[in-house]
């Protein structure tokens, strides 16, 4: 009998070795396992790194790129038109390298990390508009406002348009209000054929011209304390189109001119935000903003509270050039009218008038022209003015700018500074004679009743006889003797200046301190 054996599946299995397939997977292949890439954070602050250098100014961190013009940009702010908050910055450096937007959690921890490292960064001056050479007082930049940092180099032999060193050159500082600048133009008539460019657009009267010239080359000299420029005429004299006009030389075309803030809070960042402080149509000048102004011309700082939850602050540091429109400021104090510079605007005839629009455009046109005149012209004095400053005898309250006036006209044969002290002196009798206190003592010295010699008495004896014939009853008059004595101090210098003078003597009686009035002849 044959025996057939029968197939077990399970026993056969069992029965199987295994063994290696030699032959090739028809699977395709696995990819190799991708290194872990670096969270956005770590790129951002990378980038922050590699591509800025960071400083400090007054307290505040900023970056300057490595590979750009020198211009600053804040690490605090989410955005800036001027010059792009350095959130922007890394925000499209990223879209550019990854392709894809980064996340704000990742931008606000690369962020603060690179302010953490910006710690140890130095205090370095950042520059709006107009900056002196670090290593040169004789150089002065001017910031013409442009993306790519060129800028204006001023020196005593001429003016060139360049590029300001990364490293040793001024770093600027953008904001809202720094508009762009034209490329200045030399024009083949020199200074003088801008300048006629310049007059023909702006009415002002043959006597006020070389001042306005004067100021805005003050203007560009940083560091220096300006008189206030004040825009006077009467109504229709296009005190507000003069006024945008004039500041936008330096400032670019169309610059706006601000009304009066209503609170010292108010003042400070909207002057440290621009170049010139350009305040239109004042009908009075508040007591508060007559000091702040005097401040703001020969160099102010306001510190305010960073954040209500902080107890850090603010520092807003200025010194700039003023300019104001009005009819009439009303009575002025005396340490601000011996830093005004009238500027009086003649009547437009009809025949003279011309259309906003058409105004504007030949302005528009002129305006490299003028500028590059301007340069020309600053060129020259800033040569002069070492030579002027030795040559000039007598100084008024603004020195600097008596000696930059006295440069002027030796340069160019004007009468700019002789035009400045007969406006200071007119300006003194305004105050004189809007003061009640100076006009009742100029009123009895000038009098028959004022003895030759002078008079003599207490500040109690003086405010009887000053405050007689119902003087004394009238607002505003002094209501103690205390009081009159530090009314005759606020205007001491314009009671000198025309030949007043009120002085504490060395002697006293049971009455009191003896005071000396004398009046002696104007030469």
């Amino acid at each position: 009998m044959t025996y057939a054996p029968t197939f077990n599946p399970a026993a056969a299995a069992r029965s199987v070795v295994p063994f290696p397939r030699q032959e090739a997977s028809t699977e395709p292949p696995r990819a190799p396992k991708q290194e872990r890439q670096p969270p956005q954070a770590e790129v951002l602050r990378a980038l922050g790194q590699n591509r800025f250098r960071y400083l400090h100014h007054n307290g505040a961190p900023y970056a300057v790129p490595y590979d750009g013009p020198p211009i600053a940009v804040p690490l605090r702010a989410t955005a800036h038109t001027g010059t792009g908050s350095l959130r922007q910055h890394l925000t499209l450096a990223y879209v550019i390298e990854r392709n894809r937007t980064p996340s704000q959690t990742a931008l606000a921890d690369a962020l603060a990390a690179l302010d953490a490292l910006a710690m140890r960064a130095p205090e370095t001056e950042l520059h709006l508009r107009v900056a002196p050479d670090p290593g040169d007082p004789a150089v002065s930049w001017l910031d013409l406002g442009r993306p790519d940092g060129e800028s204006v180099r001023l020196a005593p032999d001429g003016w060139a348009l360049t590029y300001p060193d990364p490293e040793a050159g001024p770093i600027w500082r953008r904001s809202k209000l720094v508009r762009p600048l034209p490329r200045p133009d030399r024009m083949a008539g020199g200074w003088r054929a801008g300048l006629e460019e310049f007059a023909a657009l702006l009415p002002f009267t043959p006597e006020t011209l070389p001042l306005a010239v004067g100021w805005l080359l003050a203007a560009l000299r940083p560091g220096v304390p300006r008189p206030i420029a004040y825009l006077t005429g009467e109504q229709g004299t296009g005190k507000s189109t003069s006024g945008q006009m004039l500041a936008g030389i330096i400032e670019g075309a169309r610059a706006p001119l601000r009304q009066a803030p209503e609170t010292l809070r108010d003042l400070g960042p909207t002057t440290a935000a621009g170049w010139v402080l350009a305040l239109d149509n004042l009908s009075g000048m508040p007591g508060w903003l007559s000091d702040a102004l005097c401040r703001v011309v020969t160099g102010d700082a306001q510190v305010t509270r960073a954040l209500y939850t902080d107890d850090d602050v603010n520092v807003l540091t200025y010194q700039r050039p003023v300019l104001l429109t009005g009819i009439d400021l009303g009575a002025l104090r005396n340490d601000l009218a011996e830093r005004m510079l009238p500027l009086e605007l003649a009547p437009i005839p009809k025949h003279k008038r011309r259309t906003a629009g058409a105004l504007w455009n030949a302005y528009e046109q002129a305006h490299p022209r003028i500028l590059g005149a301007l340069l020309d012209l600053a060129a020259a004095v800033w040569a002069d003015l070492p030579h002027a400053a030795a040559d000039l005898a007598e100084r008024p309250r603004l020195a600097d700018f008596a000696e930059l006036l006295h440069a002027l006209d030796r340069v160019t044969g004007w009468h700019s500074l002789d035009a400045f002290n007969g406006a200071q002196d007119a300006l003194n009798d305004a105050v004189l004679d809007g003061h009640p206190v100076a006009a009742a003592l100029r009123e009895w010295t000038a009098s028959p009743a004022f003895p030759p010699g002078g008079w003599q008495g207490t500040m109690a004896e003086l405010h009887r006889m000053l405050g007689g014939d119902g003087r004394g009853l009238a607002d505003g008059w002094p209501k103690t003797p205390a009081v009159l004595s530090a009314r005759i101090r606020q205007v001491a210098p314009a009671l000198r200046a025309r030949g007043i003078h009120v002085a504490r003597t060395s002697s006293s009686n049971k009455h009191g301190k003896i005071y000396a009035v004398t009046q002696t002849p104007i030469t």
